[in-house]
């Protein structure tokens, strides 16, 4: 019986239209809020600042429509609102910040259109496996290269040449999991037959397996080294959450889950900095040693949140400026301040939106690649939101990582907005078909 193709692009297309509008509504929005609650007067720079944002926001607009017509309309806006209130946040902190970030955010919706010009099929990236695995390594040894590497709050995951900085780690982020999803795919069969063991835990052969433990395995000694504890766990989370996809084997994530206590006990043990973090963890509000280095910071975050209540103090309005590091690591709990629990409950609400349309591009992509490479993507971006939101709350001891779209910083929203781009590509596959004559 023959077959016809169901028509979607024009209700998605007017769909993600409609959406991007009402993002760059809600964006211009908690500007001008943060601007009157701060300074009791609609900012002068609303006129420059709300341009890029109409430019960057409507541009990457109908860059989806003319090159992934089929995309799923809620990506992009999702993504647009939570930069949105990112930058709101990062202006209230600081005028100077605001500049930089809004000239980050041109440049990262710049990269976003770029990749989906360049990238045409995402399956075109399944040819060059080892190439990608390569390069992200490499960009991950980078910041331990002497001359070019930075050392900054105790990390070392800079890279200086000349004027310009960046973090190599959070484009080598998208790298890895191209890599992985490509490789994983191609030995997928062979990954699934176990011919030996790790004690109780049948495994294939080492040789299949070995590629893809060497990348994992890198990218943890450079980052230990590094000192980026919450990179590590993000690469861990990543490499083991799409094994266990590409297999659908349980004793893969068995497995990473006692690596993961193994490496956490031996991290614990071995480095001063680590042992901090815990201590941190358990005891910021004791009042032997808030005011020690480390503790004060999580401290002032708790009592942030803590003042801000159901409905926060207002934009604009609180004090998130006594909380250290308030536009990167702790920006949620400015978040919190100034927009209470309800505020925080919606951009994980956002996170949560965002996570489960990649992992709906995943399920209803044709190809395995597309399937792999959009739930490694999303997975990055869930496991980012709660290593940052769960360390500030106290659930999990804090490590540093951004908060995906929203902390300042310039690498972290140009390589997630690089990945957002990927998520469109692969949500934007062929239309399913039906049967003609049905509807």
């Amino acid at each position: 019986m023959s077959q016809a193709a169901v028509p979607r692009g024009r209700p998605r297309q007017g769909a993600a239209i409609a959406f991007t509008v009402l993002a760059l509504v809600i964006a211009v929005g908690a500007y001008v809020l943060a601007g009157l609650g701060k300074r009791g007067h609609v900012p002068v720079t609303i006129v420059l600042y709300g341009s890029i944002f109409a430019v960057g926001y409507l541009g990457a607009a109908i860059t989806i429509r003319r090159t992934a017509p089929n995309a799923d309309p809620a990506l992009f806006p999702t993504a647009a609102v939570l930069t949105g209130l990112g930058f709101a946040m990062i202006f209230r902190l600081s005028g100077g910040l605001a500049a930089e970030q809004a000239t980050w955010v041109g440049i990262g919706l710049a990269a976003f259109c770029a990749t989906l010009l360049f990238v045409r099929d995402h399956r075109q990236l399944d040819a060059f496996t080892y190439t990608i695995g390569l390069l992200g390594i490499v960009l991950l040894l980078l910041p331990v290269v002497p001359g070019i590497g930075r050392t900054i709050n105790g990390a070392r995951l800079w890279v200086k040449v000349g004027p310009i900085g960046f973090q190599p780690s959070e484009i080598g982020k998208v790298l890895i999991v191209v890599f992985l999803a490509s490789y994983l795919t191609q030995k997928r069969e062979l990954l699934r037959v176990a011919t030996g063991g790790f004690g109780p835990f049948r495994l294939p052969p080492a040789k299949h397996l070995m590629p893809v433990l060497l990348a994992w395995g890198a990218s943890l000694a450079v980052l230990f080294v590094q000192r980026d504890l919450g990179a590590s766990l993000l690469y861990f989370g990543i490499f083991v959450v799409m094994l266990w996809v590409a297999t659908g084997r349980a004793a893969y994530l068995v497995l990473g889950i006692l690596l993961f206590a193994a490496g956490a006990w031996f991290g614990y043990q071995a480095f001063d900095h680590v042992q901090l973090r815990v201590d941190v963890w358990l005891h910021a509000l004791d009042p032997a040693k808030v005011f020690d280095l480390g503790y004060g910071q999580l401290a002032q975050a708790q009592f942030g949140m803590g003042t801000g209540g159901l409905v926060g103090e207002g934009l604009g309005r609180g004090s998130p400026g006594l909380i250290p590091f308030a536009s990167t690591d702790f920006i949620f709990a400015a978040i919190g301040e100034e927009l209470g629990m309800f505020g925080t409950a919606g951009v994980l609400l956002l996170y949560v939106v965002l996570v489960g349309k990649g992992l709906r591009a995943a399920l209803a992509s044709l190809d395995g690649f597309g399937r792999l490479l959009a739930a490694g993507l999303a997975t990055a971006v869930a496991l980012q939101a709660f290593v940052i939101a769960g360390g500030v709350t106290r659930l999990i001891p804090l490590t540093g990582v951004t908060l995906p779209f929203v902390s300042y910083g310039g690498s972290s929203l140009v390589s997630n907005f690089v990945l957002l781009a990927l998520l469109v590509r692969v949500s934007s596959g062929p239309a399913p078909v039906r049967p003609k004559g049905r509807t």
